[in-house]
């Protein structure tokens, strides 16, 4: 039945195919049917405990499908284990200008450079509010595209300060290639400068709301190993508890002659497994158990998803799969990470009698 929608949603411009499709799914919801497909999730389920947050399964959505919380609902009805919604700003803003998002079907992948186009945090602490199902979200905050890189922090605080008493944990997007200079708070003083004044304010938020609030930093794929070494060192000098690999990627080696390849923007989807997968494999070499890892970046099967976590990642997100391949992804993700821990925990217990 996917496949059938999905060949009618690729005829459409991709955002507007986006649009239309979560408005379809919000309107499912509202009738009831996707409980039936969400029903199938349940059976490979089991109860994970990261970053001491008990998620009800593996597999989350990762961020940038619903920047405002609008389809929150809908989403967690599909059987996500929980959602991470945004990335949203202090101030609404319309992002970059259209066209915006190019789908590269022949190589499953996805080109955007949206802009972090949003309607502000007000807006989506509001939605959440409002929501009829209860389940555990991550806020993805990022800063607006007119603050200067000098104020930054301020933007980012503002998110963390008004984040604190909805989110599960918050997420700190430093990674998107979209908004001029962003990246470069991955480096340095500048990410220095910004963990400092993150975890100092969240000291004084857990004073004040008597609950820890999880902060995970997302990072690009495209650093050298020297500076992925330097960053992971700065994320465990500051205790962050979280790293989320990966963004989108600069890449195009991998679609190199395809239709939109030239287009600027993240990649991402099935080009960008094989680099994101390396990248979290040599995250968990800097960190080791010292921090949780959330896998994303072109998660396109279920035995993708299984091989994330055994390159090191506690839990995974879907995007770009999840376009293509619909609500079953979560299906097989679920299925594909249950029958490789049944594998590992054999293989360990076949060790221990020998």
């Amino acid at each position: 039945m996917y496949k059938l929608i999905r060949s009618l949603l690729f005829r459409l411009p991709a955002e507007f195919s986006h649009d239309v499709a979560l408005k379809a799914m919000r309107l499912c919801e509202r009738m009831g049917v996707l409980g039936v497909i969400a029903a199938n999730t349940k059976l490979n389920s089991t109860p994970k405990t990261v970053m001491g947050i008990e998620f009800p399964h593996a597999v989350g959505l990762a961020a940038g499908l619903d920047k405002n919380a609008d389809y929150a609902d809908a989403l967690q009805a599909l059987g996500f284990g929980w959602l991470e919604l945004g990335t949203v700003t202090p101030r609404p803003q319309p992002g970059n200008p259209k066209p915006r998002m190019f789908r590269l079907a022949s190589d499953k992948g996805i080109i955007n450079r949206l802009g972090f186009n949003n309607k502000g945090i007000d807006h989506l602490l509001s939605q959440l509010s409002n929501r009829k199902r209860r389940g555990i979200v991550g806020i993805n905050i990022g800063k607006n595209a007119d603050t200067p890189l000098s104020d930054a922090n301020e933007d980012y605080l503002i998110g963390l300060r008004k984040s604190y008493p909805v989110a599960d944990y918050i997420a700190i997007n430093i990674s998107s290639p979209n908004t001029p200079g962003l990246r470069s708070l991955q480096y340095g003083e500048e990410l220095d400068s910004l963990l400092g004044a993150l975890v100092a304010e969240r000291e004084a938020l857990q004073k004040a709301h008597a609950r820890h609030v999880p902060l995970a930093v997302k990072l690009a794929p495209d650093m050298s190993e020297d500076e992925l070494t330097l960053c992971c060192s700065k994320l465990l000098a500051h205790k962050i508890d979280g790293v989320i690999a990966t963004n989108t990627t600069f890449d195009r080696e991998r679609v190199a002659g395809s239709r939109y390849a030239g287009e600027t923007g993240g990649l991402s989807g099935a080009p960008l497994t094989e680099k994101a997968c390396s990248t979290l494999a040599q995250i968990k070499r800097q960190v080791g158990d010292s921090m949780a890892i959330i896998g994303v970046g072109g998660i396109m099967t279920g035995r993708d998803a299984a091989a994330r976590l055994e390159a090191g990642a506690d839990l995974i997100q879907l995007y770009s799969g999840f376009i293509y391949e619909g609500p079953a992804l979560i299906e097989s993700a679920l299925k594909e990470i249950a029958e490789a821990s049944g594998s590992a925990s054999g293989k360990r217990a076949a060790e221990r009698t020998e």
